[in-house]
Parts: structure tokens; C-alpha cells; sequence
């Protein structure tokens, strides 16, 4: 089974908005094509499958931007993101085809030619919340998901054997290096802890018709192997070892990783930052740079701190809080996916709320996202982060539920009560689905996050007071991947049903980018 780490897959990447699909999964992809081909490319045609998301949305959801500063080799987070599509030194072409071997919404063909003439193709595709999958290198399988070092060596078959014992002779690879032989030539592929060193380039270079590429992680290296992969197992576990939700994630993430719960810590505290700072721009009065939403959230948080709604108090500040965060993500600006871009305004509204409610310090909030991301944990491992391939549900879906065990952690709630308020964000949100109008992150993504971020706390409220949920975690999120896979591509992010239909939102006017 899958084995996700918080840091690589949940709470991150910290990326620009508006969707971690097609702005954080395309930047890594480019990253490592680019890796792989040895030098950013002078030119670059990019296939997208006509029936998939990337060619309906790909220009209203910045994937042609990542992708192109992917290649060119600049962070994500980078100023230039607005102007490199006007770069002479790249030249790109997008395309919309028929990919019969791709069976996922985001996949992409990749055909790179470097500035000396050489040439890479790649298949992959962004597979939820920036993870990415490459799937072919020139005709070969490979399986390359950004989070170790990776090298692909090809040879004449009679080789095979001894391209495995090279890459694998300083002992730093993460498993045996995988063979693929076709008759004449053979590729070996080697997930390592480090890069080659240059004494194995050199050997590898000797044999004759032996080529080889490398490319870097894009995540934090996961070298050590998961304390356990269902909830019910780590629910065990931290009755056992007498830990709260968020200190079972500090010791699950630092395994993981090899890293120490000071450095993990350091790190969420970080993210935590960035996500506060996309909250303050958000609710700012000189908010702008949506496309299709006038800027609310400064509005609406005022009117809660005057006293001039029907209810206002938590749960309010939380929802506009979130849709401040969303408003950034919209606006392209740089967000913390959470645990994609989509859903990026959840749990930094409650986390943040929490915060100011109960005077929280930056480490103890980094740990309520800890508790959060550990509950993302099990979402990605049993199902998936993208709307493309099970709906809404398991974007901002899942980031209620992780939000729901966080209000549960601070207040002091048991492991068992945090899972279970999870699960029962989870089994309300069951089968939502992903009409974005007109294409882009905005409606009706932002209110959708603002309840979600309201909602946890009903959810933790039920659970503390005495509900007693039926159906555990484990068991509502395979349900819930099974319904995703019922729902119909119209209602998965093509912006082909839905509100996205309506009269009403079909007529809207986007402001040109």
C-alpha cells in the first residue's frame, strides 16, 4: 500500500494558486523532464488528452505557466511565472489529442529538444495535490514520482547485469534497481538516496552504448519506512504509546522522512506562515487579481467583528479566513496546498481561528496541522487528492475532515474522536462533486471552502458531545473513492456540468490574465 508523508503529499507543496493539479503537478513534471533531458529545452510540445481536465482548463488554471517554469528551472513561486510564457529562449506548444494509453484527466505527452539538438520524451501525469507520476522515458516504463533521486541507465541487453551492480554499488539505493529488457537493449532504473557519484558516471560512461539520465527529487527524499498505513492502526498505536493525534504525526512524518521532529516541526511552522499570509493578503481592502469574484472576505470578517450578522463568531471568522486564502489562491498568488490548491483555504481558517481563540503559539498550531495532515495521510494512501478523478469530495472534502480532527486535537479531543470526526466531515460531504465555472478556482470553490472550514467545527463539536460514528475512517474513505469513481467525467473539474452549466455562470465575463 501507499505510504504518503505529510510534508511531501498533504500540507504541501507551497505553490501559486489556483489548482496544485495543474500549477504544482505541472511544475513537477517539468522539473524532472527537465532533469532528465540535461538542460532546459529550446522547444517543447505538450499533449493533453481531449477528454481529460488539462485540455479544457489548462490556461484558466495556469498549467501552461507551471510547465513552462518547470523547464526553464525557476521556483514555482517565482515573480516571473506571470511573464514566461513570453521567454524567446522557450518555445511551446500545447496541444489536445486522443491518448488511448492514458487513462487519467491530467496526463500529458511531453517531446522536449534541447538547445544542442537532443531529444526526450515523457509520459506522465498529475495524479492530486502535486504528486505527479512519470510513466514512460523514450518508449521505456518507468515509474518516477519526484520523492528520490532517480537514475536511468540503457545499455546492449548483455549489460543489464552490470548497469544494476553500478548503480546500485555504493549502496544507496532505496530497493533494487528495476530492469526492463527488450532483445538488444535493456533499461535499469535505481531510486537512490543521492545522486550518482561521479566514479559510477565514469564506469558507466566505459561500457559501450551505455547512456544514462538523472533526475532530482522534487520532495523531501522518503527513505525510511510508514509506523503504519490505516487510521484504525494508528488509532491503536497512539493508545498504546499514550500520544495525541499531532504527536503521532510528528513521529509517523519523522520516520518517514529521517528527519527530526525539531526539523519537521520547523518546517510545518513555516508553511503555517505562508498560510497566514495568504490569509492577511486575502482579507486586505486592496485584495484583487480574481477572474471572475469581486474580493469578500475583508468585508465579511468586518461585518463578524461588528456585530452586524445573524451569527457570526468561530465559525464565521474560520469561513472568511478561508475564502480570503482562496481569494489569493484565485489571484495566483502563493498558497500552501492544503492538501491541494482548490481546497488551500480550510484549514488555514480554522487553524488560524483556533490560534487567535486560544492564544496558540506558531509551534502548537504547526502541530494541529500535524494532527490535520495525518489524517491526509489516509486520504491519499486509500484514495486520492484529485477532483479530476473522484470529485470535490476529496479535495475540499478532505480538507474539512482534516480540519474536523484538528478542532478535535486542540480541544483536547482523544485520537479516536479526532478520526471520527474526520469521518464524519467525510460521510457528509460524500459525493460532491468538481464544476468549476468557467474553468477556473473560484465558484463556487471559495464558498465551498468558507463551509467547510464552518463545518469542521459542527463535526468535532458532534463527536466531543457524546456521537458515536458507525463507520470508521478507513471504511468512509473507501467508500467515498468508490463513489468518486461513479460520478461522471462531466462532474469531475471539465467544467462540462454543474453549476459550471448554469445560465447564469456561463454568461460571466473572466478578466483577461
Amino acid at each position: 500500500m501507499k505510504a504518503a508523508s505529510i510534508l511531501n503529499h498533504v500540507l504541501g507543496p507551497v505553490m501559486r494558486g489556483p489548482s496544485s493539479s495543474h500549477t504544482a503537478g505541472a511544475h513537477h513534471i517539468a522539473s524532472l523532464a527537465r532533469d532528465l533531458l540535461g538542460s532546459a529545452p529550446a522547444r517543447a510540445r505538450l499533449l493533453f488528452d481531449r477528454r481529460g481536465s488539462y485540455a479544457h482548463t489548462y490556461v484558466q488554471q495556469g498549467a501552461d505557466r507551471a510547465f513552462a517554469m518547470g523547464l526553464l528551472g525557476r521556483p514555482l513561486t517565482d515573480e516571473s511565472f506571470f511573464t514566461c510564457l513570453q521567454e524567446p529562449c522557450l518555445e511551446m506548444r500545447f496541444e489536445a489529442g486522443d491518448l488511448p494509453e492514458d487513462d487519467h484527466p491530467n496526463a500529458v505527452r511531453m517531446r522536449l529538444t534541447a538547445p544542442d539538438g537532443g531529444e526526450l520524451e515523457v509520459r506522465a501525469r498529475s495524479v492530486g495535490g502535486g504528486e505527479v507520476e512519470l510513466l514512460q522515458v523514450d518508449g521505456w516504463a518507468v515509474h518516477l514520482c519526484g520523492t528520490a533521486c532517480e537514475a536511468l541507465a540503457e545499455a546492449p541487453a548483455a549489460f543489464s547485469g552490470r548497469l544494476g551492480e553500478l548503480l546500485a554499488s555504493d549502496g544507496q539505493c532505496l530497493e533494487p534497481p528495476s530492469v526492463e529488457d527488450r532483445r538488444e537493449r535493456a533499461m535499469v532504473q535505481a531510486h537512490r538516496k543521492a545522486p550518482l557519484p561521479d566514479g559510477i558516471r565514469r564506469e558507466l560512461g566505459a561500457l559501450p552504448g551505455c547512456t544514462w539520465r538523472e533526475a532530482r527529487p522534487v520532495y523531501f527524499l522518503q527513505t525510511g519506512a510508514p509506523l503504519f498505513h490505516g487510521a484504525e492502526e494508528m488509532t491503536a498505536l497512539a493508545e498504546r504509546r499514550g500520544l495525541s493525534l499531532g504527536r503521532m504525526a510528528l513521529a509517523y512524518e519523522s520516520r518517514r522522512l529521517d528527519l527530526s521532529e525539531d526539523r519537521i516541526v520547523s518546517e510545518m511552522v513555516r508553511r503555517y506562515r505562508i498560510m497566514m499570509q495568504a490569509a492577511e493578503r486575502g482579507l486586505a481592502p486592496d485584495m484583487d487579481g480574481m477572474q471572475l469574484l469581486a474580493p469578500s472576505a475583508g468585508s465579511v470578517m468586518q461585518a463578524c467583528r461588528d456585530g452586524r450578522l445573524a451569527a457570526g463568531g468561530l465559525h464565521t471568522r474560520a469561513a472568511a479566513r478561508a475564502l480570503a486564502v482562496m481569494h489569493v489562491n484565485s489571484a495566483m498568488g502563493v498558497v500552501c496546498a492544503a492538501p491541494t490548491g482548490g481546497s488551500a483555504g480550510t484549514l488555514p481558517g480554522v487553524v488560524a481561528t483556533l490560534a487567535e481563540e486560544r492564544h496558540l503559539g506558531d509551534e502548537e498550531a504547526a502541530l494541529l496541522l500535524l494532527a490535520a495532515g495525518l489524517i491526509g495521510v489516509f486520504v491519499s494512501n486509500r484514495a486520492t487528492f484529485a477532483a479530476e478523478v473522484a470529485g470535490c469530495q476529496v479535495e475540499i472534502g478532505a480538507a474539512g475532515a482534516m480540519a474536523a480532527a484538528a478542532v478535535v486535537e486542540a480541544a483536547g479531543g482523544t485520537v479516536r474522536q479526532a478520526t471520527d470526526a474526520a469521518a464524519v466531515a467525510f460521510q457528509n460531504t460524500m459525493g460532491s462533486v468538481c464544476d468549476p465555472v468557467q474553468g477556473m478556482v473560484e465558484i463556487p470553490c471559495h464558498t465551498r471552502n468558507a463551509l467547510a472550514a464552518s463545518a469542521a467545527f459542527v463535526c468535532a463539536d458532534l463527536v466531543l458531545g457524546g456521537y458515536r460514528n458507525p463507520v470508521p475512517l478507513d471504511e468512509t474513505l473507501d467508500a467515498v473513492m468508490a463513489v468518486g469513481g461513479m460520478l461522471p467525467p462531466e462532474l469531475r473539474c471539465t467544467a462540462k456540468g454543474g453549476l459550471a452549466l448554469a445560465p447564469s455562470a456561463l454568461r460571466l465575463c473572466a478578466r483577461c490574465r
